[in-house]
Formats: C-alpha cells, structure tokens, sequence
C-alpha cells in the first residue's frame, strides 16, 4: 500500500500523544492518595474515549459504502481536505498548548480530587482520548479510502506496527530525556505532521480537480522525472510525505506555495506571545 508508511507514522505519532495524556492523568492520580479512588474512572474515561472514536470510525466507514462513484469522489476530496485541516490545527494547539498541559490538567485534577468529582476525572479522560482518537480515525480513514485500505493486511499492519513504535517511543521518552526529550520529539513530529498534511491537501484538491470541480489551469508545469519519479519507490514515499509531483498542474502548485506561506505566517504568529512573555 503506498499510504503504508503514512498509516504507520500518523498511528505512531497520535498514540505517543494519547499516551501522554493518559500518562499525566495516571501519574497524578496514583501518586496522590486522594486521587487513588479516581483510577477506576480514569480508565473508563479511556475506554469511553476510545468507543466514541470507534463508533465515529464505523459512520465514516458506513457513509463512504452507502455513496454513489461520484459521490464516493467528492467525499474522499473532502476527507482529505478535513484531515490536512485537522493536523495543522493539531500542530499549533499542542504549539500554543504543550508546555503548560500538564499543569493545566494537574490543576484540574487537584480539583477534582477534593471535591471529589471523579466523573469530572473521567469526563477530561473521555474527552482528551476521544479527541486523539477521533483525528486518527479522520486522518486513517483519509489514507484509507480508494485503495481497500480497512480490508488490506498492510494497513492492519501499519496500525499495529504504530502503536508498537508508540509503546517503545513513550518508554523512552519517559526516561526524562537521557535519550529523546519531549520537547525534540514534539519538534520533529510537528514539522513531519505539516509536510503529511501539505501531502493529504494536494491529493485532495487533485481529487477535486479529477471530478472537474477545480480548473487544473496549466495541466503540467514541468517534468522532474528524470530527476525523481513520484511512481518510483523513493518517489513516492516523498510525494507521501511532501506532496512532491514529478509532473505538477499549474493550480498544484498555486496551492502549495500558498500552504507553505500560511504555515510560516502561522508560525510568526505563534511566536509573538512566546517573545512579549
């Protein structure tokens, strides 16, 4: 499957996240003996979280049977569309987010705990796995479609190749940064995460293109095949992760260029807080 390693990746990088999450919650939760009768609901929070995120899997999966050829086409443009969307949303809250989570949801615990409220433990569990789940979900089923990709062996194999990786990478970031810190693997991750979602753009407005709702303005720009073939193997693990065409349409790279200077004014903009503090 050519969406193998982007499966992989996307499954590897959102569980890391999960687990996170879930880590923080335990790790308080366990530690302080007022909090110790709040696990049963944290774990149940997990579970609900993880069936609302099944349960959305399943009506994605039920709608895209139920389309039509055509209406099929316009639905993966727009999976597409929605999953680039989603990780570049992603990116930047965990960029605005991510140093303070852990207090953040300490605090609430803290709360919690000497109110008592353990379904509020586990409504924050319920809603943080659900919502890393539920962009799994989009972005799986956006690889996914068109290619047999629920009923494929390798994307079965890349779900659970990722979440193995996941496990390894949580343990070792979990040794306090004597190998990989946090802070280097949100970096890393995040720059791969917006190369992946320039990638799912570009496919889905080829997909909008292919059913005549896009003018293709010029149909080839130029022709770098002889350079790098997106057919090739190497090729199109770059085009799977750049949005890289050997034979790129005028409006395909319109898109691109504009992309790349709305992340990169995103990023100023993320910045300016960090710099006034």
């Amino acid at each position: 499957m050519q969406n193998f390693t982007q499966i992989l990746f996307v499954m590897w990088r959102e569980t890391v996240e999960a687990m996170l999450v879930v880590g923080i919650l335990y790790a308080w939760l366990s530690h302080n003996p007022a909090g110790a009768r709040g696990l049963k609901y944290l774990w149940g929070g997990v579970l609900a979280g993880l069936a609302g995120a099944f349960l959305l899997g399943l009506g994605i999966d039920a709608m895209n049977d139920a389309l039509s050829e055509e209406e099929h086409a316009y639905f993966m443009a727009g999976m597409l569309l929605a999953a680039a969307i989603l990780i570049v949303q992603m990116v930047f809250w965990m960029r605005r987010n991510g140093q303070r989570l852990k207090r953040d949801m300490e605090q609430t615990l803290s709360v919690n705990a000497q109110t008592e409220n353990w379904w509020g433990v586990f409504s924050l569990a319920a809603i943080a796995v659900a919502r890393e789940g539920s962009e799994t979900v989009v972005f799986l089923s956006s690889l996914a479609m068109g290619s047999n990709g629920f009923a494929s062996a390798q994307f079965w194999l890349a779900l659970g190749l990722g979440a193995v990786l996941a496990g390894a990478t949580f343990a070792l970031l979990q040794l306090g940064g004597k190998l990989v810190s946090w802070r280097a693997f949100f970096r890393v991750t995040e720059v791969l995460l917006l190369l992946l979602a320039c990638s799912l753009l570009m496919s889905g407005i080829e997909k909008l293109i292919d059913v005549q709702l896009l003018p293709v303005i010029v149909a080839q720009v130029w022709d770098t095949t002889g350079l790098l073939d997106d057919g090739s193997v190497l090729g199109s693990l770059v085009s799977s992760f750049t949005g890289y065409r050997a034979r790129p349409a005028l409006l395909n790279l319109i898109v691109f260029v504009a992309y790349w200077l709305a992340i990169r004014w995103m990023m100023r903009l993320s910045r300016r807080p960090t710099a006034a503090a």
